[in-house]
């Protein structure tokens, strides 16, 4: 299944956001994310492998361990935004039961056929349906969803504010918003030990292992740029979202964020 997004208001004139650490235009900020990740759909699992040390495999298992998808024949509907190469959609499908379906759902092509062929290659694709969209203009209707996760994607989205009320429009009463995000570390002398890894390691991983360090360190600086746990935690309830509540990983190297729609 495909999909186009909604048309949003166009920005205003001499609007500018951050990309990273540089300024750009509103306009052209989604188009250069894209350019990044179809630059680097070959190889997000390896990008996410080399700015985690490989921890976030078992984040994401605890993102889906905290979902806790039914294990019955209950039906339950999973929207799995920015979900790229699939991999939450795949831990959500094997750990709940035959009830469980998914959309997964990204802007990006490239990381989007990356993600039918790995859940093709699980034996799981029948059950996933796939639509291209942008986050922050959902073509769902209200109330379709039972959950939705974003794992690591919404430090990539222009107008987060944006995506947080698109997401809880498209959950059901009852329905639970989980994103895990790269965040805050607050563990004195890690932070320290993270802020050099991220900054001068990873680039000149990128560039030996992708051939594209500028990638890696927008990646690395969007990080920085993203709300401080706290201060995600108020976003999602300004959203609407009851409960909103977080859980360090690694010290808050990572995040992740909870909320209801009650």
């Amino acid at each position: 299944m495909s999909s186009t997004s909604k048309k949003s208001d166009p920005p205003a004139p001499g609007d500018t956001v951050s990309f990273g650490f540089k300024t750009v235009a509103e306009g052209d900020r989604q188009g250069l994310v894209n350019d990044i990740f179809s630059a680097v759909a070959g190889r997000y699992d390896l990008m996410n492998d080399l700015m985690s040390g490989g921890l976030h495999r078992l984040w994401k298992d605890d993102v889906i361990g905290w979902l806790a998808p039914p294990r019955s024949a209950q039906a339950f509907r999973l929207l799995d935004v920015a979900g790229g190469t699939g991999d939450l959609t795949e831990r959500f499908l094997r750990v709940g039961g035959p009830g469980c379906t998914a959309t997964l759902f990204d802007i990006n092509p490239e990381m989007l056929a990356a993600g039918r062929k790995r859940l093709a290659g699980a034996g799981l694709a029948e059950r996933v349906a796939f639509a291209i969209g942008n986050a922050e203009a959902l073509p769902f209707p209200d109330k379709s969803f039972d959950a939705y996760t974003i794992g690591f994607g919404i430090r990539n989205v222009t107008h987060i504010d944006k995506a947080l009320s698109e997401a809880y429009r498209v959950l059901k009463t009852g329905g639970r918003f989980l994103c895990i995000e790269f965040s805050r570390c607050e563990v004195p002398l890690l932070d320290r030990v993270y802020d050099f890894h991220s900054f001068e390691v990873i680039p000149r991983l990128g560039q030996l292992t992708a051939g594209n360090a500028e990638a890696y360190r927008y990646l690395v600086e969007s990080i920085r740029k993203f709300p401080k746990q706290e201060t995600f935690a108020g976003m999602i309830g300004a959203a609407g979202f009851s409960r909103a509540a977080y859980r360090n990983l690694t010290g808050g190297i990572a995040a992740i964020h909870s909320g209801w729609r009650l």
